[in-house]
């Protein structure tokens, strides 16, 4: 598969007189003052002072706002924010690792089919009843995409790690999932479960609460962490699989390791947001023009940048057609098409 011009190695530097850290630095402090500016926006008059005296007020070092005020910025919007910001830079993360490894401009966490899979495992439990006395809807949904993913590497086999084969069994795979959660939503006679989970698909950051905060942090903090010790290996790979054998690396075990801690990273987020798709393919692309595509600094920023994306598209979602709340997985479809299609044309021309 022919490498895409912007995953090339050879031009790794970041802008003239703008170092990654500075890059870093500038992302970093966007993000906070998005996170500020969106938790407050909205019904009920905040202003980011309010959300400021409710943070302190939780620590123990500010007055608080008056119970219902308290509530409102303490219980649904920080969470709902904060929530977008650990999914939007899991997805980041995963997908430039997942570009890299496959070597494919158009790669997303969503290639391997996990997101399908977490579809299916959430419908069977809220739909079908199935485990709903241990199983909550987001361990269906983290458990469905495990398997889906186990499934990948079934078919894949122990020697067959190729990127051509990767995408054609991730899509072979997602299809299969996605039949399955059709077929048991068309034979479920409950309505309102039916509108509840086709809800959920579209990918919805209502129903945050601190629980899943906490695991998606968790879990985002603890891959990038491991994304780090893969990602000389990873820039290799951008040479080819030849030059990176070459230069001592195992190709082999670089990539499933990339690949399987990207699909679980990806299935904790699916598992408590739902299906939100486009993030991990559209936000990489444009990090790279800032620092480059060394690996090191890519996935960091990456990581910023894919909270920064999805905290805003959220943002618009809830105040555009307010107080109607549009689910943020169709905002960022909304975003990521053309994007995408943009990609496509320029990686046709690169070739």
């Amino acid at each position: 598969m022919t490498t895409s011009s912007s995953l090339s190695v050879r031009a790794r530097a970041p802008r003239a007189g703008i170092t990654r850290g500075a890059v870093l630095g500038a992302l970093g402090a966007l993000l906070v003052a998005l996170c500020l500016g969106s938790t407050a926006i909205g019904a009920g008059g905040f202003t980011i002072a309010d959300v400021l005296r409710t943070v302190g007020a939780h620590s123990g070092v500010a007055t608080p706002l008056a119970p219902l005020r308290d509530s409102v910025l303490w219980e649904l919007r920080l969470p709902r924010v904060l929530l977008a910001a650990a999914v939007g830079a899991g997805l980041a993360a995963s997908g430039a690792v997942l570009q890299a490894v496959t070597r494919n401009a158009l790669a997303d966490p969503y290639l391997l089919g996990v997101s399908s899979g977490a579809s299916t495992g959430a419908v069977l439990v809220l739909l079908l009843g199935v485990g709903s006395g241990v199983l909550s809807l987001s361990a269906g949904a983290l458990i469905g995409g495990l398997a889906s993913f186990g499934l990948v590497l079934v078919l894949l086999g122990r020697r067959s790690t190729g990127s051509g084969r990767l995408v054609l069994t991730g899509v072979v795979v997602g299809q299969l999932f996605t039949a399955l959660t059709s077929l048991v939503i068309i034979s479920s006679g409950d309505a309102d479960s039916t509108r509840s989970i086709l809800y959920w698909l579209l990918g919805s950051l209502a129903p945050a609460r601190w629980p899943s905060v906490a695991a998606t942090a968790v879990a985002m903090a603890v891959a990038l962490v491991l994304f780090r010790f893969v990602a000389s290996g990873l820039d290799a790979l951008s040479f080819g699989e030849n030059a990176a054998t070459a230069l001592g690396v195992d190709v082999a075990r670089t990539r499933i390791v990339a690949i399987v801690m990207s699909a679980a990273l990806t299935a904790v987020m699916v598992a408590s947001v739902g299906a939100i798709g486009f993030v991990g393919l559209i936000v990489p692309h444009a990090v790279r023009m800032l620092v480059g595509a060394e690996h090191r600094s890519l996935i960091p920023a990456s990581a910023l940048a894919g909270a920064i994306f999805l905290v805003a598209a959220d943002a618009v979602g809830r105040t555009v057609f307010a107080p109607q709340q549009i689910p943020v997985g169709v905002v960022t479809s909304l975003l990521g098409v053309p994007v995408f299609l943009l990609i496509a044309r320029r990686r046709e021309a690169g070739r």
